[in-house]
């Protein structure tokens, strides 16, 4: 123990340091990578350090290439902050180093996950018993959760994929919405299903249903359908509900990429714009976003456990046989890892924490904010809120292309908040993500006067 009594104490006090200064600092980081190598680079000492020297060199040596990610007032992307007992789990996970495999040498970790598992999917009011797999983020999340359509879909059409693999398989089309995230595109990538079929979507970004109704009929193989829970831009959801009566009908398995979106179902004030979400047959989400738990931790739930397990589970000699068809899974049989950290164990400690009213309100303080901001913004001179804020995401115009550039660019100068330029619908836009459980009422209220700064300056 006396090994580890200093380096640890240390990484507390610097871990300290660094969640104190997230209230007043700013936003970017004050070096860039490049600055940051010259520091922690070089050749690699013959002898090493002491393990406690180590951290405070890192400390002291990263600290100005952080970007404070962890603050109210970070909006960038869709990347959330860390709740309290998450943080406190996931530094108990690393010294526990238990591999969350198999249940019977890590029992307590296997029962962990599986409890944050069933609480997840009555959160969501999806189907008991589905299954619950803990994946590294939203790609492999859906990554596995198409995995198990694959293999399904091409057995319903009298394929033994395990046996013969994709070479001369009928040809799987999947559905996607025009304006679906890109990471499901590589997600089929790495699946060998190549470029998906777009489906045209409305002005928010939803799947509209006449044309993937055409797009149904026009298919004669196998189907999947991938449909969206919360659009990048505007925050729109699909109309899961519907849209999945219509694949169903065509024999399609539907799947929902739900990245932050998914957690809109454990709301009654926005669970609406799910109706249906129950009736898919698999969903992806990411833990680290709207539910703020560390990175390294995406969800893949799939209705039919049996579609899960055979599509990756694995058997061999050295390992100990799984429960077997109606049992417990053991952990290896819904991701694609075997080894693996116990990263479902933060997602019970923040689900514990917050209970099934913290979630509500956790869910409906996020969706306030962006309203809060959406209005601020609307009334910055010059400015357009260009999307329906139904959910956490805003994207908005400052006048022309150029202008909206520069608002951005005088904003991130600013470091008081930080929020993405991209583009959409042919226009570029600033885009405002709230994910983070300690944004506060102060934090919009200085984002907003930071961004007024800065349209004056793009004036």
């Amino acid at each position: 123990m006396d090994a580890y009594d200093a380096p640890l104490n240390a990484a507390v006090v610097h871990a300290r340091e660094w969640l104190s200064s997230l209230g007043g600092r700013s936003v970017p980081p004050r070096a860039d990578a490049d600055a940051i190598g010259e520091v922690v680079g070089g050749p690699l000492s013959d002898d090493g350090e002491e393990a406690a020297a180590v951290v405070e060199r890192l400390a002291r040596e990263a600290e100005p290439g952080l970007m404070a990610m962890p603050s109210g007032r970070f909006y960038g992307w869709v990347i959330g902050g860390t709740l309290p007992a998450a943080l406190g789990a996931d530094w108990l996970v690393s010294a526990w180093d238990q591999n969350a495999a198999m249940r019977f040498p890590t029992p307590a970790v296997a029962a962990l996950e599986e409890a944050a598992g069933r609480w997840i999917v009555e959160l969501l009011g999806l189907p008991q018993g589905s299954d619950v797999g803990f994946v590294t983020g939203a790609t492999m999340a859906n990554f596995t959760g198409l995995a198990a359509a694959r293999r399904h879909v091409l057995a319903g059409r009298g394929w033994d994929f395990d046996r013969d693999g994709l070479a001369g398989a009928p040809r799987i089309r999947v559905l996607v919405g025009q304006e679906r995230h890109d990471t499901l595109d590589l997600a089929l990538r790495y699946l060998g299903l190549g470029a998906p079929t777009p489906v045209a979507a409305d002005a928010q970004g939803r799947i509209r249903l006449d044309a993937l109704e055409a797009e149904l009929q026009r298919s004669d193989g196998p189907v999947i359908v991938c449909l969206q829970a919360g659009n990048v831009h505007s925050g729109a959801f699909d109309p899961v509900g519907a849209a999945t009566e219509l694949a169903h009908r065509h024999g399609a398995w539907v799947h929902v990429d739900g990245a932050f979106g998914l957690w809109a179902a454990a709301s009654p004030r926005t669970r609406h714009h799910l109706d249906g979400l129950a009736t898919a047959d698999s969903w992806a989400t990411d833990a680290h976003k709207t539910l703020n738990v560390p990175y390294d931790c995406g969800i893949v739930i799939v209705k039919e456990p049996s579609a899960l397990r055979a599509a990756m589970g694995v058997q061999a000699s050295y390992l100990i046989e799984p429960a077997g068809p109606g049992g417990p899974a053991d952990p290896l049989e819904k991701v694609p890892e075997l080894s693996r950290r116990a990263r479902g164990v933060p997602v019970w400690a923040a689900l514990r924490s917050l209970g099934r009213n913290g979630v509500v309100d956790l869910v409906d303080r996020l969706a306030g904010h962006a309203r809060a901001l959406a209005e601020g913004i609307a009334a910055i001179d010059g400015a357009e809120v260009l999307n329906d804020v139904v959910f956490t995401q805003v994207c908005a115009s400052f006048g022309d292309d150029a202008r909206t550039a520069a608002v951005t660019e005088a904003l991130l100068r600013d470091g008081t908040a930080w929020m993405s330029g991209s583009r959409w619908r042919g226009r570029s836009v600033l885009r405002v993500s709230v994910s983070n459980w300690s944004t506060s009422d102060g934090d919009v209220a200085a984002s907003l006067e930071a961004l007024r700064r800065a349209a004056r300056q793009a004036a």
